[in-house]
């Protein structure tokens, strides 16, 4: 069965969302560069590498159901921030507001009685779980060495140590 015209859309605007993601994280990113904390400049690359992947998942999805994929312009991106622990309370509310769209998808596949789709959203609200426990865990990890420099100099470097490796296809 081919993907309705409502379910396109949605997913055309789930894939700008995904694409605006990644940019943010890459201004993030480019934030933590210019504070000399290239461990979570790093840690915010590999979140973009993520949110590309999320954004080529969907792309793949609608094509494959006969849809056509339409892009649309990303917004702007935030370019400043306060500080490491604003950064990462912006990255939880961020994730938080991406969990409340994956959810709104998920509605309209059961409204449109396409079981296809909502078997594949299923995936991003588990992924969604785990974007916001990571965001959070990564929050209170800054926010407990935000005025010691010597402790955010070592959570600086484990950041570095993550890299993205996508997911095994199911």
């Amino acid at each position: 069965m081919a993907i309705s015209k409502k379910m396109e859309e949605a997913f055309n605007a789930q894939i700008n969302a995904e694409a605006f993601s990644a940019y943010l994280y890459l201004s993030m990113s480019a934030y933590f560069e210019d504070a000399n904390l290239p461990g979570f400049a790093s840690w915010m690359k590999a979140q973009a590498q993520e949110e590309v992947f999320h954004a080529m998942k969907m792309y793949s999805f609608v094509v494959e159901r006969g849809g056509r994929v339409t892009l649309a312009a990303i917004d702007a991106p935030e370019t400043k921030w306060e500080s490491t622990t604003a950064v990462f309370e912006a990255t939880l509310t961020h994730e938080e507001h991406v969990t409340s769209l994956i959810n709104k998808l998920v509605i309209l596949a059961r409204e449109e009685n396409d079981q296809a789709a909502e078997v594949f959203l299923h995936w991003f609200v588990n992924e969604q779980v785990e974007e916001e426990a990571t965001a959070d865990e990564w929050l209170q990890k800054v926010k407990m060495v935000e005025t010691n420099p010597g402790a955010m100099y070592f959570v600086d470097r484990e950041a570095a140590t993550r890299i993205f490796t996508p997911p095994a296809a199911e």
